[in-house]
């Protein structure tokens, strides 16, 4: 039997079947087709050796963790999959630039007449390795440079620099990350970072220094965060004209929180999904672990994606949050929700709903939020099978409101309060997905519900970022 490549295997995207161009679907298996490869393919096989060629300062324990699978394998198709797998693991380390593999039988004098050899082509990132791209927030963008030192100590650990420079928001930090060896998805990290950010909606500017800890780990179908954050705070008031409320939050604060994240996510794209649903909650517990800010703070997003009839999809999504003051200290500014804008009630300004002061929007402490939309192909189907794959036309139907609770008075009560003056909107527009990375939407609006203190765009809304009602 000859030599199999492995090399001509697609990679399989670590996201799902969807990172790439809609609709492929990535090849397992091509193999180059020999004579004597029918006497191994329905027999069984034994992986006797696997060598690694390239190999510089990665300690061989991690590199054992990953290709532990490969040893188990019965028959030649079983080995030539085992052997994708282990490559598409390594190279999710982010510690090699290049994987190939390469399938031989095995030679020698204890080589067993069944038996295959299996060998790695490794090429290692550099120790020092830089990076600059541009990168889309909720109707932001910004500008990242980052320097790296991946594999620092030769079980997959970086170390992370990164500066970003962007319309709203400019920020630098470092971070250190660390798997466990055999377990990527279960992974430690550590990140020391300073950001400034701009709130023109409530005439505020806030800068945060801070160190952060976050613990990674899956259980079942469930991926779990852990994260322990303490902030210096430092509020200001961004223009001349802010409302006495602004000023009044204005100054410094020291939060110290504890938080927890759930995820369930089966979709097959995070950025415009075609099947399957998402469930994240989210709880945060600030002033136990020290600082001067003590609350309760609790949120939930809910996604439902089905597919329909000439390739249509229906979308349902319902947010939710409570923040609950502890203490007799009110609730600050930085830590209420916002509401309204192109990625959530759309038809309304940018975080435009809910309480205000002379303009300046405050924020609230309880919300809800729901939208109903169905993307359909472009009329006609234009560059089909192509770049016009990525466009979809767009209906919505979005609601919602925030606002501040009394919570001397009874659930029925808050019911009540959060079903009071219901914004909504709907309307029609155009979707672009730029690839996995981000959306863009252009979309006519018609609010309905508004109130006197809101701030609408009625008619021709746009709309980019990663998260979206």
């Amino acid at each position: 039997m000859g030599t199999v490549h492995a090399r001509s295997l697609e990679p399989l995207p670590v996201s799902g079947s969807d990172f790439g161009a809609l609709g492929d679907e990535p090849e397992l298996v091509e193999v180059e087709p020999e004579a004597k490869q029918e006497v191994l393919e329905n027999k069984d096989v034994v992986v006797q050796h696997v060598h690694f060629d390239g190999l510089g300062r990665t300690k061989d324990d991690i590199i054992m963790y990953e290709i532990g699978d490969l040893f188990k394998a019965k028959n030649l198709i079983d080995v030539m999959r085992k052997s994708h797998e282990a490559r598409e693991k390594l190279l999710r380390l982010g510690i090699f630039r290049q994987v190939e593999v390469l399938i031989d039988t095995c030679q020698g004098d204890d080589a067993l007449p069944n038996g295959l050899d299996v060998t790695f082509e490794v090429t290692e990132l550099r120790r020092l390795t830089g990076s600059y791209n541009t990168m889309v927030g909720n109707n932001e963008g910004s500008m990242v440079l980052g320097l790296k030192l991946p594999n620092l100590f030769g079980r997959a650990e970086k170390v992370t620099f990164q500066f970003s420079y962007g319309t709203k928001e400019t920020s630098y930090g470092l971070s250190f990350f660390k798997p466990q060896p055999g377990n990527f998805e279960r992974n430690f990290s550590v990140n020391l970072y300073k950001v400034t950010g701009q709130f023109p909606w409530s005439s505020l500017r806030e800068t945060d220094r801070g160190v952060s800890t976050e613990f990674n780990f899956p259980i079942w179908k469930t991926n779990h965060t852990l994260k322990w954050e303490g902030v210096w705070r430092e509020l200001g008031s961004l223009a001349r004209t802010a409302s006495f409320s602004v000023r009044e939050e204005s100054g410094h604060s020291l939060k110290s929180s504890l938080s927890h994240t759930m995820v369930i996510d089966s979709r097959n794209s995070s950025i415009l999904p075609r099947r399957g649903a998402l469930l994240k909650m989210n709880q945060e517990l600030a002033g136990y672990s020290g600082g001067d800010v003590a609350f309760l703070k609790e949120d939930f997003e809910l996604q439902l994606n089905k597919q329909l009839l000439w390739d249509s999809v229906f979308s349902a999504t319902l947010w939710g949050g409570m923040l609950v003051p502890i203490g007799d200290k009110p609730s600050s500014i930085a830590d209420r929700f916002y509401l309204g804008g192109p990625t959530s009630v759309r038809g309304f300004s940018m975080y435009s709903i809910g309480p205000q002061s002379e303009g300046d929007y405050l924020g609230g402490e309880a919300y809800w939020a729901g939208g109903l939309h169905l993307y359909t192909p472009l009329p006609f189907r234009p560059g089909r099978g192509g770049f016009g794959d990525l466009f979809r036309t767009h209906f919505f139907l979005n609601a919602g409101n925030l606002c501040n609770l009394n919570y001397g008075e009874g659930p029925k009560a808050h019911l009540r309060k959060l079903a009071e003056f219901i914004r909504w909107s709907y309307g029609a527009g155009i979707v672009l997905r730029l690839g996995n990375i981000a959306r863009l939407e252009l979309n006519y609006c018609i609010p309905m519900g508004v109130q006197s203190s809101d701030r609408i765009c009625d008619g021709v809304q746009f709309g980019a970022g990663i998260r979206f009602l």
